[in-house]
């Protein structure tokens, strides 16, 4: 049985043939249809058009009620597996402590680690599973999710396979990335290379033995992991067949950008810290710029210098960062606000970093982030708004009617 949207006041993101990313002055444009209809089969989209549709008698409609349609978001950044809140570090923060002060505590990321220790693996589970669907019901349809809260070999692998059972037990696309270089344990304060040979040769071979990763990730950035040591456990992945993507830059000129793009890395995040020299070396790269601003708005950092990148000819893409500590929401819709607000960005620019630019940050471009013929069919249907614009302009209200994810009504 085939699924028809029809009565749609516009059709947002089409394509004909798909494209792997829009960088530039191009993310200022959209592809459109007034007055369309889509039609989806098997759970891809397969055809679209302008004017009325002749449904088959068959066919479940939908009416769009001059609603706009446009793609699912796809978050290519967020660490959704946690096992505790950590509302009471925010307190810290609102009394003066920096990131790195209430990390240096024995905060931050070593507190949510502590707790995921002391976790069953069907209890995390449980804990992730609502916040999955909190981010379906809010218009995700493809979302990467990070290990990193585990710190040892077993708690790292036991987060990649609440990952892996997400993915098998919901909708959702989801893709999933070992962080196990998020921060030192406790135990290797004095002795950073040796917790480094841990994850090169532990924990690597481990997650690739139970195929539970696409991605390895490093946080390379001052107080966390250096360059070299980066280079290393990235080359000690990509043995394994991980694809590396970067956390660089949040805190300072770090070098991460540098050594992310030198080993192919598919993304590099964070990026608050951007100069020519790391314009340079993305605008020469297939690495995609990725943004996180919902980190700086709850830690009160400063933005990413996104107009800039987009400026100089770079592609953007934008994520939620959804974790306990530093962004604990999921809400794109919130996200693409914080891109007009706070990044200077058009609504369109927004539109292509939260769709076809974070599936590229994925590596799902082939199959999602574009209205495109035999793509999947997640889409998001609009309420009634004058503009897309108007979407990222009225934030803290979502402007979401249906959210459809592999050609099913949520």
């Amino acid at each position: 049985m085939r699924l028809v949207l029809k009565n749609i006041a516009r059709l947002l993101m089409i394509e004909d043939e798909p494209k792997a990313k829009v960088a530039g002055s191009d993310m200022q444009r959209v592809n459109s249809l007034e007055d369309a209809w889509l039609v989806i089969e098997d759970g891809k989209i397969a055809c679209f058009g302008e004017g009325e549709v002749i449904p088959f008698r068959d066919d479940e409609v939908v009416d769009c009620k001059r609603g706009m349609v446009m793609p699912a978001f796809c978050d290519s950044h967020t660490h959704l597996v946690y096992a505790g809140s950590r509302e009471k570090e925010y307190e810290d923060k609102i009394r003066g402590l920096s990131y790195e002060e209430i990390a240096k505590r024995g905060g931050g990321i070593l507190n949510s680690a502590a707790l995921l220790s002391e976790t069953s693996e069907a209890q995390l589970f449980e804990h992730s599973l609502p916040r999955t669907h909190e981010i379906i019901r809010s218009g995700t349809g493809a979302v990467e999710i990070k290990s990193g809260y585990g710190l040892n070999t077993r708690d790292e692998l036991k987060m990649l396979r609440v990952i892996k059972r997400l993915d098998e037990e919901t909708q959702l696309t989801i893709k999933a990335t070992f962080l196990g270089a998020h921060a030192l344990p406790r135990e290797f304060k004095s002795n950073p290379d040796g917790y480094v040979n841990l994850v090169i040769n532990e924990m690597i071979p481990a997650v690739a033995e139970e195929e539970l990763a696409a991605y390895i990730d490093v946080f390379c950035d001052r107080g966390f992991f250096t360059v070299d040591q980066t280079g290393r456990i990235l080359e000690a992945g990509k043995k394994f067949g991980l694809v590396p993507k970067i956390h660089a830059n949040e805190l300072d000129y770090s070098g991460g950008i540098q050594v992310g793009v030198r080993h192919g890395a598919l993304s590099v995040d964070h990026l608050e810290f951007v100069g020519e020299d790391e314009l340079a070396v993305l605008k020469n790269s297939n690495t995609m710029p990725t943004i996180l601003p919902g980190a700086s708005l709850f830690l009160g950092l400063s933005y990413a210098p996104v107009r800039t990148m987009i400026d100089a000819g770079l592609p953007v893409a934008l994520a939620s960062d959804y974790n306990p500590g530093s962004s604990p929401s999921g809400n794109m819709e919130l996200i693409m606000s914080l891109g007009i607000m706070q990044l200077k960005m058009l609504p369109f620019e927004v539109l292509n970093a939260v769709t076809l630019n974070g599936a590229c940050a994925m590596g799902i471009e082939k199959t999602h982030g574009t209205i495109t013929p035999g793509k999947v069919a997640s889409l998001i249907i609009t309420r009634p708004m004058p503009s897309f614009g108007f979407m990222p302009y009225a934030y803290g209200t979502s402007l979401i009617d249906k959210v459809i994810i592999n050609g099913k009504i949520q």
